[in-house]
C-alpha cells in the first residue's frame, strides 16, 4: 500500500531518536522476513489447476502432491472430499443453454464453500465444423444462470483456435461481451517433434490472438503443456513432446511475462488421455510445479 505523503512529513519532523527507533524497527522487520524467506515478488496465481484423473479409487485428491489447489471435479461427493484449502472447478460440458439438464447439474453444488466455479466447455466450436455446435448465446445463458443463482462462482471455457497454431485466431468465437463467461483458457502447446524442441513464441501468438478477439489479459488463463506422446498429433504433422524441467521453466517464464497474475493457471494434463505421458507420471515436472505452486508467501508464513 502506498503510504500517504503526510505520514512521511510527520516522520521527518519527529525528533531524531524517534526516527532512529522507527528505522531500527524497520530493520528488524526486514531481517525477520529475510530469516523466514524472501518476500515473494515473482508473478503467478494463487490457484493452480491440473485436469483429468484427479482422484484415486479411494477418493483421495492426487495433484495436491505437486501444489495444485484447484481440483477437476465431477460430483458433489468429490467436492466435499477435497482437502482443506483446495477448491473445485466443476466440469459441465453441455452448451445447450440453461435448460432443465443444465440446472439439475448445477443445483447440487450451490452453497458449497469449496466451490470455485464451473468449467462450461472444452474447445467449444461456434461453427459446428469440428465439434458439436456451441453458440455464444447458449454459453451466455448458462453463465448468466450461474451468476444469478450461484453467488461468487466463476465460469470458464477453454478456447479452440479456428486456424493453425502458427497463425492462431479466435475471431468470431467467444469473449466476455458475447458469452458473459468469466475466464478463458489459452492453450498453446509449443513442444513438438516437428520443431525439435519448443517454440515459446507460440505463446505470444496465442495471447495476441485472444486479445484481438476481445478477451482481455486479466480474463485469460494460461494453459501449460504437461503431456506428450500417445495418440495426439499436431497440426504440423508431428507429435507433442512432454517438456523437460528446463523447457517447462522457460514456458512458465514466458507466460509470466505475458499474463503475470491470472485468476488461476492450468496444467494439461495431470491424468493421461489417449495414452499420453503426463504430469502424474513425471516426478521431474511435479518437482517444478511444487516449487512454483507450493512456494509460500510472506502472509502464509505470518499466519
Amino acid at each position: 500500500m502506498r503510504r500517504p505523503l503526510g505520514t512521511y512529513a510527520r516522520i521527518l519532523r519527529a525528533p531524531w531518536f524517534a526516527v532512529a527507533g522507527l528505522l531500527a524497527a524497520g530493520t528488524l522487520l526486514l531481517q525477520g522476513l529475510m530469516f523466514h524467506g524472501a518476500v515473494r515478488a515473482e508473478a503467478g496465481s494463487a490457484l493452480h489447476f491440473a485436469s483429468n484423473g484427479n482422484f484415486d479409487p479411494a477418493g483421495n485428491y492426487l495433484p495436491h502432491i505437486a501444489g495444485f489447489n484447484l481440483a477437476d471435479v465431477n460430483s458433489p461427493a468429490q467436492l466435499d472430499a477435497l482437502p482443506e484449502g483446495v477448491k473445485g472447478l466443476v466440469w459441465v460440458g453441455q452448451c445447450n443453454g440453461a435448460d432443465a439438464k443444465f440446472v439439475d447439474t448445477i443445483r447440487p453444488f450451490i452453497g458449497n464453500e469449496k466451490l470455485f466455479g464451473f468449467y462450461l466447455m472444452d474447445d467449444p466450436d461456434p461453427t459446428g465444423q469440428h465439434f458439436p455446435l456451441c453458440t455464444a448465446e447458449n454459453l451466455k445463458a448458462e453463465s448468466d444462470w450461474i451468476h444469478a443463482n450461484v453467488p461468487g462462482a466463476k465460469t470458464f471455457i477453454l478456447l479452440m483456435t479456428m486456424t493453425s497454431s502458427r497463425t492462431p485466431s479466435f475471431k468470431d468465437t467467444y469473449n466476455p461481451a458475447n458469452s458473459h463467461v468469466d475466464l478463458y483458457g489459452i492453450d498453446p502447446y509449443p513442444c513438438r517433434t516437428e520443431l525439435n524442441g519448443c517454440d515459446y513464441r507460440q505463446i505470444d501468438r496465442y495471447v495476441a490472438a485472444a486479445e484481438a478477439a476481445g478477451v482481455p489479459r486479466d480474463k485469460m488463463i494460461p494453459v501449460y503443456q504437461t503431456f506428450g506422446g500417445g495418440r495426439w498429433f499436431t497440426d504440423g504433422g508431428g507429435r507433442y513432446v512432454l517438456p523437460s524441467a528446463s523447457q517447462m521453466q522457460q514456458m512458465l517464464a514466458r507466460w509470466d511475462t505475458l499474463v503475470p497474475v491470472p485468476v488461476f493457471d492450468f496444467a494439461y494434463s495431470w491424468g493421461t488421455q489417449k495414452g499420453a505421458s503426463t504430469l502424474a507420471g513425471s516426478p521431474e515436472l511435479q518437482a517444478v510445479f511444487l516449487r512454483r505452486n507450493g512456494k509460500p508467501t510472506v502472509l502464509d508464513r505470518m499466519n
